[in-house]
């Protein structure tokens, strides 16, 4: 796609339909193994396309709790391909992107995404808010990276959500999305328990609320599973607004927990918990995506285990067991 060419003028110019084809257009293009699009003869092409869709894997460095430069090297060193960073990065790198740039270099990795946080919805703060994550967006784009996620900020646990909360995240979604979108960087909203968006029905509301043309779907399978959804059709119902994914596994009820079983729980490696991944794989083929899929750990379950050994546990499942390529 032409650089001299306005991102914002051919999303109002081809409409909500179109708009979402120029956001998996400029993932395709950025990719390694792609060419260029040229733009809609190439749209008529892709919707025609009968072959399995190609999945990019990428690991995410929330397992090395903060210590990033190490999770860069092990996570090359395991083999995937990108690496989605979380904001704890920025404050060290935000003056001068093109180290971090080198660093992801130099080990051979690209940078799939950056966790930007939640979205506040504190009354008064909606310009802070907005500033904050396209900040953020800009710094994905100074270090060569491809996405932007955000979560919300709404505790469901502490209080319970309103109708207006839906109303007011999707506004905020949509106008930081137009933000990084402009400058290249495609907006994901991450699915999360005890947020706002912790059910499939939170979930439709948001994105229901939010303009599709620049917020797109970061669909977390283990956190729709856990609450009460089935990722399969999640994948199926989403398949034009996925942008990217976080493929990661979930076990419980724990021993010895009371209470809903739903809020007992604990993720683990890939094969090892209670979510449907051959299920959910044979839908992404089914729906012929194509793009990132980003395996996630938020700790390591057993504590005896690194969390490159728990990685290469992951790897091993989804190479084995689903026949996948790292």
């Amino acid at each position: 796609m032409s650089s001299s060419f306005s991102r914002r003028r051919f999303v109002a110019g081809l409409g909500a339909i179109a708009g979402a084809q120029v956001l998996a257009a400029d993932s395709l293009a950025r990719s390694s193994d792609c060419q260029p699009l040229n733009l809609l003869s190439d749209f008529a092409s892709l919707q025609k396309t009968t072959a399995p869709a190609p999945i990019t894997f990428g690991y995410a460095s929330i397992t090395w709790g903060g210590n990033d430069l190490q999770a860069i090297k092990d996570v090359s060193e395991l083999g995937f391909k990108g690496i989605q960073l979380r904001s704890n990065i920025v404050p060290e790198y935000a003056s001068k992107p093109k180290a971090l740039r080198d660093i992801l270099t130099q080990n051979k990795i690209e940078m799939v995404a950056l966790s930007s946080g939640g979205v506040q919805l504190t009354p008064g703060k909606e310009t802070e808010e907005i500033e904050k994550h396209a900040r953020h967006g800009a710094f994905v784009r100074d270090v060569g990276g491809r996405y932007l996620q955000v979560t919300d900020g709404f505790a469901r646990r502490k209080s319970e959500p309103v109708a207006d909360d839906y109303k007011r995240l999707g506004r905020l979604m949509s106008e930081i999305g137009k933000r990084t979108t402009d400058i290249g960087i495609p907006l994901g909203y991450h699915n999360h328990m005890n947020n706002l968006g912790e059910t499939p029905e939170d979930v439709d509301r948001i994105m229901n609320e939010a303009d599709s043309r620049y917020v797109k779907l970061e669909l977390d399978i283990a956190h729709y599973f856990q609450g009460g959804g089935d990722p399969a059709k999640a994948a199926r119902k989403y398949k034009d607004r996925l942008l990217f994914l976080h493929i990661k596994d979930v076990e419980g009820p724990l021993p010895g927990a009371t209470g809903d079983p739903r809020f007992s729980y604990r993720f683990t490696e890939l094969g090892r918990g209670k979510v449907d991944l051959p299920a959910f794989f044979a839908a992404l083929k089914e729906i012929k995506f194509r793009g990132w899929a980003v395996v996630e750990l938020d700790a390591v379950p057993d504590k005896a285990r690194t969390p490159k050994e728990a990685g290469a546990i992951s790897k091993k499942y989804l190479e084995e067991k689903l026949g996948m390529r790292i």
